[in-house]
């Protein structure tokens, strides 16, 4: 699906980008989920709001919250560890725009710029427990055991830096693989000179 992205301050949000936004969370998260509780709060003042507009509408969003303003805890990593990483919530994909692989745009638009903003960090977010597959394939970990979050079953999840793997030198590992190559090479070479030896000649 194409769409554009946006991402903005609170600061920076119109009067009519708020509107939009929270009618969409409200329609979402509220409404459709059956879910009555207490959508808009103060966090919203200190994210980072991401929003895919298509002709102008809001189609999907997510809120980035910064690390310094992060109240999601991991029980593997610590909750000091937790709280010093970037949080991703709030992800919605209004339902007319479903199946089209919006949401999967969204958390890679979101995970980019937690990257570029926030550094080398861990992401966490709370995700509702019927979408763990979807997160795990984005590479997201189940961390902790799965609790009640407004009636709906919730999982922390994090997503951890992928470790490059360090290639080991086949020369130390296989003195024998290296003297054959060498081997090889030098027979190349004796043949290079000999055809060229050949031509003058």
């Amino acid at each position: 699906m194409s769409c554009k992205f946006s991402i903005k301050t609170f600061d920076e949000l119109t009067s009519v980008d708020l509107y939009h936004i929270l009618k969409a969370r409200s329609q979402v998260f509220v409404v459709e989920q059956h879910c009555a509780y207490q959508d808009m709060d103060e966090v919203d003042f200190d994210c980072l709001h991401l929003v895919a507009h298509q002709n102008e509408a809001l189609i999907g969003y997510c809120r980035i919250i910064p690390p310094q303003y992060n109240s999601l805890t991991s029980r593997t990593i610590g909750a000091s560890a937790a709280s010093a990483m970037p949080a991703i919530g709030r992800v919605l994909v209004l339902p007319e725009h479903r199946g089209n692989g919006l949401a999967r745009q969204i958390m890679t638009q979101a995970i980019k710029y937690c990257r570029k903003k926030f550094g080398k960090k861990p992401i966490i977010i709370s995700a509702q427990s019927y979408l763990i597959k979807f997160y795990e394939s984005l590479g997201f970990i189940t961390d902790g055991e799965g609790y009640l979050e407004d009636g709906i079953e919730h999982v922390t999840m994090v997503l951890n830096l992928k470790k490059k793997l360090k290639v080991k030198s086949q020369g130390s590992e296989s003195p024998i693989v290296t003297k054959v190559l060498y081997g090889l090479l030098l027979l190349l070479a004796a043949l290079f000179l000999a055809g060229v030896l050949y031509l003058v000649i």
